[in-house]
């Protein structure tokens, strides 16, 4: 009878702790595509199924979560719509009411949240109530009988209720670049912030200072486009300005398809969106290149994973 011995070797534990630390990035980058957060396209698609059916209308009772996230959909009780626009990944309800004058309601979706406006009636002992709605965080009654509910399962998603105009308190608003399509967002403004930072240019486009808006989905997408590598810290005007062209190409795909859709993102309308079906470069890891053949890679560029091309986007 053979009798095997135990090895004893005093790197057998670090081996096994560095497998554990592999799995845990592998698992990571899978969360990572499959949890994206919704970006301007989705938003912005949201904004204009939403605006003609709230614009007009008076909010005549509100309800939340008792998380501070979502307690100030509360403060909007008495406000009329007066418009809603979009500012980066925000949704901003533009509210009058006669004791409070203008106010805003500042609307973030994180992760998985989602808007929808309907017949229903809500208690406000419902919201997060187990058998009731378990991902209803917030909602509003308007002064015609509808409902829009705020639902968000992974409650990444928050809400902010302010004097119109004053961000002060939500920096991450406050400082956001310029619109991917206004004027002033240009390949010299752009290669001047690159200029001004020591960060990759992918981190620097995901940072919303420098342009408003774009993701991990869309940056993948547009440095693609403009045969960029994502992890350069150099950009010239001349490569900026054909940037600047594919971000607005990439965000104007999204638009026109109504959104990208990986696990959980749903319109107003709850559809989904057809972008997906359109991507060109994100997600699609060990895939040829559709601009060369080449394999694309996959690489975590600080801690965000980022797909690329090795040949159509060296440095």
């Amino acid at each position: 009878m053979t009798v095997v011995k135990p090895v004893d070797d005093p790197q057998l534990p670090w081996i096994a702790l560095g497998c554990c630390w592999i799995a845990l990035a592998c698992c990571s980058i899978a969360l990572a595509y499959s949890l994206a957060v919704p970006e301007l396209p989705e938003v912005e698609t949201i904004r204009r199924q939403l605006a003609p059916r709230l614009v007009g209308r008076e909010i005549v009772d509100a309800g939340s979560h008792l998380s501070a996230k979502f307690t100030p959909a509360l403060e909007t009780i008495g406000g009329e719509v007066l418009e809603l626009h979009r500012r980066g990944k925000y949704l901003i309800a533009v509210l009058f009411a006669p004791t409070q004058g203008q106010r805003e309601l500042i609307i973030h979706l994180g992760m998985t949240g989602r808007l929808a406006l309907d017949h229903l009636a809500v208690e406000h002992q419902q919201v997060g109530l187990v058998g009731s709605d378990d991902h209803l965080r917030a909602w509003w009654r308007l002064d015609d009988g509808r409902t829009l509910r705020f639902h968000d399962v992974r409650r990444f998603g928050r809400i902010r209720c302010v004097d119109a105009g004053d961000y002060s308190g939500i920096p991450t608003l406050r400082d956001l670049g310029p619109e991917p399509f206004d004027v002033s967002f240009d390949g010299a403004r752009l290669a001047a912030f690159v200029r001004s930072s020591n960060r990759h240019l992918k981190t620097i486009l995901l940072s919303q200072r420098a342009v408003a808006g774009v993701g991990n989905i869309y940056a993948d997408e547009a440095l693609w486009m403009a045969a960029i590598n994502p992890a350069t810290r150099r950009l010239s005007v001349e490569r900026a300005d054909r940037l600047v062209v594919s971000i607005r190409e990439t965000l104007q795909s999204g638009l026109d398809h109504g959104g990208t859709t990986l696990r959980d993102y749903v319109d107003a309308d709850g559809m989904t969106g057809a972008n997906q079906q359109k991507l060109l470069c994100y997600g699609r890891s060990r895939e040829p290149c559709l601009r060369c053949g080449s394999e694309l890679r996959r690489r975590i560029i600080d801690a965000r994973s980022t797909t690329w091309c090795p040949k159509c986007q060296a440095r």
